[in-house]
């Protein structure tokens, strides 16, 4: 499974400038819909193309791995959450 760290990079940003960084504000930086970066930042599991995850990645001036990450499934096909 590919597990979004968009949590993760929006509190990376709010530390760095020092201010609040809104969806809204992600929304209408990168021309993405704010349902989509809800559903990414909330939907476990959401699955995305890859314009958005450039968007983002330009947004935050990250590399890809610093957004998503794999989290290998076990036998069963469920995420194994010891990673």
């Amino acid at each position: 499974m590919i597990r979004f760290k968009l949590g993760e990079m929006i509190e990376k940003k709010r530390f760095a400038d020092g201010q609040r960084v809104s969806i809204s504000e992600i929304a209408t930086a990168t021309g993405l819909n704010r349902m989509t970066l809800s559903k990414i930042l909330n939907q476990k599991g959401y699955g995305t193309g890859t314009e958005t995850i450039d968007r983002l990645c330009s947004y935050f001036a990250c590399r890809v791995e610093d957004l998503m990450e794999h989290i290998p499934e076990d036998e069963d096909g469920v995420a194994d959450s010891k990673v």
